[in-house]
């Protein structure tokens, strides 16, 4: 009896032992190619969102240095291993929080909150109650129940989070498929979650291991869907941005207002349904582009005098064209004001130097199609 007894701890700690090296050189590795990816496109935009999340998955390697350590050493108590797998478990869930404000794409209902100044407290403030705990339960050798575990409660708090910004990326990306696995990989690591306040260890290091690499793989479709839409969303120059305006006579007899824009990566044109008020605007800008009397002028605010009647009553109007255009090509909500809306407007449009309220259509004559 005692034989089994010494057999099954010894298979324990063979399994905590490779579960350690896994975990170092696996997350380690997924920690300097998710930075890697941070490097090459991130830094150039001034985002750190991957920095956290890469951050976050260094903590998992770190974890399992200790883990290994912690086998070979054989003398260190079980309050003191436990204590640094809450502290490293607790550092990745705060880094995935303060990745979540560098999503580009937030939920509707909690975004505000992500975003708000306030964000740093709402996460920052939960998990110093759940350090100190920790850190206290290591030094003392003494545990109160109600606190015990309280890695695994901020980790709930964590996921219930990442898993809404996750399915509004995926999903504002077109990528449905990956929105219902990053569910799936949520699920998952919500179960280990669960599963570790039961206190068997094989079965919990078989999870971490699980959930562990189907969110670093989720991070890394992330990170690829990142840079999907960097190479699909970007804003022609207004050189190479072709336009074509069309009516077609719909079987109900209504008339549908299309503008086919090619020029953005693919070979496909893109087509835009515009209203009749927004069509016919943009028609004038190309009217007047190709019989060389460029300029609109735009109606100055307050402006009262009869007799004098202006192309465009007020820029608002050319905000919402724009708008138009990008809903068409991008999906509706699926485009920012940084990334598109600003660059589009520098490609279609142009002021004039003397800031007399003039705008013509920047894109050349010869890619205008009526």
């Amino acid at each position: 009896m005692a034989f089994q007894v010494l057999n099954a701890q010894q298979i324990n700690h063979e399994i905590i032992y490779f579960y350690g090296w896994w975990q170092l050189t696996v997350c380690l590795f997924a920690f300097i190619a998710l930075l890697a990816i941070w490097w090459h496109i991130g830094k150039k935009q001034n985002d750190f969102g991957q920095v956290w999340l890469a951050l976050s998955v260094l903590c998992w390697s770190i974890s399992g240095a200790f883990e290994i350590y912690f086998i070979e050493s054989n003398t260190t108590s079980e309050y003191v291993i436990n204590g640094w797998r809450s502290i490293w478990s607790l550092l990745n869930s705060l880094f995935i929080l303060l990745s979540l404000p560098w999503f580009r794409y937030l939920p509707v209902p909690i975004g505000h909150i992500i975003k708000s100044k306030y964000w740093i407290y709402i996460v920052g403030i939960p998990f110093l109650f759940s350090l100190l705990p920790t850190l206290s339960r290591m030094i003392s050798g003494t545990v109160i129940s109600v606190i015990n575990e309280l890695d695994v409660y901020y980790a709930f708090f964590t996921l219930v989070f990442l898993g809404f910004v996750l399915w509004e990326s995926f999903l504002k990306r077109r990528l449905k498929a990956l929105a219902f696995l990053s569910l799936a990989c949520i699920l998952v690591v919500l179960v280990a979650q669960i599963y570790k306040l039961s206190g068997n260890n094989i079965n919990l290091t078989l999870f971490s291991a699980i959930f562990k690499t189907s969110l670093i793989m989720i991070f890394f479709a992330l990170a690829l869907s990142w840079v999907k839409e960097l190479a699909e969303n970007v804003i022609p120059n207004s050189s190479d941005l072709h336009i074509n305006f069309q009516k077609n006579k719909l079987s109900s007899g209504k008339i549908e207002n299309l503008v086919l824009l090619k020029g953005f990566p693919g070979s496909e044109k893109r087509k835009v349904k515009l209203s009749p008020a927004l069509f016919e605007l943009f028609i004038k800008f190309a009217e007047r582009k190709l019989s060389d009397a460029d300029w609109l002028e735009i109606k100055p605010k307050n402006f009262s005098a009869p007799n004098k009647i202006f192309d465009i009553k007020d820029y608002n109007e050319v905000k919402r064209l724009l708008i138009s255009l990008l809903d068409g090509v991008f999906g509706k909500d699926n485009w920012t004001t940084e990334h598109h809306l600003n660059p589009l407007k520098t490609t279609l449009f142009e002021m004039s130097e003397k800031r007399d309220r003039k705008i013509r259509l920047k894109v050349p004559k010869e890619n205008i199609s009526l």
